[in-house]
């Protein structure tokens, strides 16, 4: 029998992410969306990838990404959804050659369109990949006490960065480069998507205040580990401070001691050695 498009392993991981993000309460309704760039060779082993299907326009330029082929979340779709009806809430989309709109060739079969982020999405696809010629994964999501701890902490990265890997012992090892911030802008606009991908040149985390988090990887696993681990950090934070705040924590010189035997290096200006 012939393998659909359902059969595809990029789908059924995005129907597992999906379902795990809302699971956990950080994709309610329909907040939170992803993207993952796929190849060509992955996408016609299922579909003829001829099929133009529908075009639809974009209020941006993404000729950077022409040709380049994706599965994304649907605008309006709910996460809790997806498993139950992949093809409605699921498209693979292809970035025409103009870079200002793109074909729709699998999926979205309910007449719906990729996320109202995707623009978002792509702005930080191309730096990401500038960074890491590895990267795939673009995530957005409601972390609960990331989210959270917006309101309580400081803003400044280098402070936020040091209280998550101070938190956990695996958090300075998942994310040695940090967390980025940045200010409170409306979202859906290309500018909350510019200053994400500012962020995103030396980042793979970025805290959108009092709304969510921005995540990237070269795998859906890798990129939602990122996120959890950042956001249990947080949650852990929550604890302490309800608990009356610390009475001790990791040293500089234990995180340096735990940078120096997983071979990475901190964001410089945060420890003070």
């Amino acid at each position: 029998m012939k393998e659909t498009m359902l059969d595809a392993s990029f789908v059924q991981e995005m129907i597992e992410v999906s379902s795990n993000l809302y699971r956990l309460g950080w994709d309610e309704r329909n907040g939170g969306n992803i993207s993952y760039l796929l190849t060509e060779r992955e996408v016609s082993r299922y579909i003829d990838v001829s099929n133009e299907g529908r075009t639809v326009p974009m209020k941006f330029d993404a000729s950077e990404l022409a040709g380049h082929y994706f599965i994304v979340t649907g605008s309006g779709k709910y996460f809790k959804n997806t498993a139950k009806a992949p093809s409605i809430n699921l498209g693979v989309i292809r970035i025409g050659d103009s870079g200002d709109n793109y074909d729709i060739i699998w999926g979205f079969e309910d007449g719906g369109f990729a996320t109202s982020e995707l623009p978002t999405h792509l702005m930080n696809h191309m730096e990401r990949l500038k960074a890491d010629p590895d990267h795939r994964v673009i995530m957005h999501c409601h972390a609960t006490n990331l989210i959270a701890m917006t309101f309580t902490h400081s803003l400044e990265e280098n402070m936020f960065s040091k209280t998550l890997w101070e938190m956990c012992t695996e958090c300075i090892v998942v994310f040695p480069e940090g967390v980025g911030i940045i200010p409170w802008i409306v979202p859906g606009t290309n500018e909350i998507g510019e200053a994400t991908a500012k962020r995103m040149k030396d980042v793979r985390v970025v805290l959108w205040p009092h709304h969510g988090v921005f995540g990237a990887g070269a795998t859906i696993d890798e990129t939602f580990g990122l996120i959890e681990t950042a956001e249990k950090a947080a949650e852990v934070y929550s604890i302490v401070c309800a608990q009356g705040g610390k009475r001790q924590t990791i040293t500089d010189k234990q995180l340096q001691d735990l940078a120096d035997a997983f071979g990475v290096t901190p964001r410089k200006g945060i420890l003070q050695l």
